[in-house]
């Protein structure tokens, strides 16, 4: 035996030798393989001649594999999932099921619209790399602009110029005040505004979308911005601080929605007399790039979700 005449086997001969390990009968090996019985024997033993050494003991009920027979079924085996693990990713490729997907978003529309979809992705595509950068509009779109991204769910911050920039419709939101479940305005129907601006609240920064729509909601009850406020950009810390006291933390619906889930008590949601609106967020990539088919798919399924929550409302 030398290693070149075992390199020269040909595929259909190591699919016969997986098949055979797994069979144990000539026969049930050929009809697996759609060959006739007579022919799995010919090329058998061609395989043995060119290895040197037989691969199977015959005896009256089958075929058992010879210490050789074993080692070389074994390798068989592992060429020929080599092949189709190679097959499969190189389908993926084609399919745009591999590589990276970024996409950016602001917190709510990215638990709504961005989770949801990935989730869908994933399932269809466990290969698929997806990193989620969720961050302010204006943060987002910098991202963006430097190839950092492949699209954004965000909103364009008023004077950022439109110039190079593809804008699809979104999604909106609403905002909802949390507190904890012993606040005492917890439970209550259509509570004035008014009345919860008299406890302290947590607010993002300043020029923050949600802090926005908070003050211009006070103000169009002809009210000043609450006197006690705690700035916090991160939702967690918001939370947070409003679990043991009487802060009113306003988030959008998908954070309020989270931070309830499994039916705890810990919050409750404000029933305001008026709701608070945000403006709405907004589908946005670099005209005129083209996107990867991973990340054409994960903005196609975001669409859907767009969709989704605009039948919802």
């Amino acid at each position: 035996m030398t290693a070149r005449a075992v390199q020269t086997l040909k595929l259909s001969q190591l699919r016969l030798i997986a098949a055979l390990d797994r069979h144990r009968q000539i026969v049930h090996a050929a009809e697996a393989l759609g060959i006739s019985q007579p022919a799995a024997s010919r090329s058998l033993a061609e395989i043995e001649r060119l290895v040197g050494a037989a691969l199977f003991d015959r005896h009256p009920r089958g075929m058992t594999p010879t210490a050789a027979g074993e080692v070389v079924a074994r390798r068989a085996q592992a060429m020929l999932t080599g092949l189709s693990d190679l097959a499969r990713e190189l389908e993926e490729i084609q399919g745009g099921l591999s590589g990276t997907v970024r996409v950016g978003a602001v917190t709510g529309p990215a638990l709504g619209c961005v989770v949801p979809a990935l989730r869908r992705l994933k399932a269809a595509a466990p290969g698929l790399e997806i990193a989620v950068e969720v961050a302010p509009s204006a943060a987002l779109l910098a991202m963006l602009d430097q190839g950092a991204l492949d699209f954004l769910l965000a909103r364009v911050p008023s004077g950022n110029p439109t110039d190079g920039l593809r804008i699809e419709p979104g999604v909106r939101e609403t905002v909802r005040c949390l507190v904890r479940g012993g606040h005492p305005l917890a439970g209550r129907e259509g509570v004035p505004i008014a009345e919860a601006a008299t406890y302290p609240w947590v607010l993002q920064d300043r020029g923050a979308p949600i802090r926005v729509a908070v003050e211009q909601a006070l103000w169009a009850e002809g009210l000043d911005p609450p006197a006690d406020v705690t700035a916090a950009s991160s939702p967690l810390v918001a939370l947070a601080l409003a679990a043991d006291t009487d802060c009113v933390c306003p988030v959008s619906q998908e954070v309020a929605r989270l931070a309830r889930v499994g039916g705890g008590t810990a919050f409750t949601t404000l029933d305001l007399a008026r709701p608070i609106e945000l403006a709405p967020c907004q589908l946005i990539s670099l005209a005129g790039r083209s996107l990867s088919p991973g990340a054409e798919r994960m903005l196609a399924l975001v669409r859907e979700e767009i969709f989704a929550a605009a039948v919802r409302v």
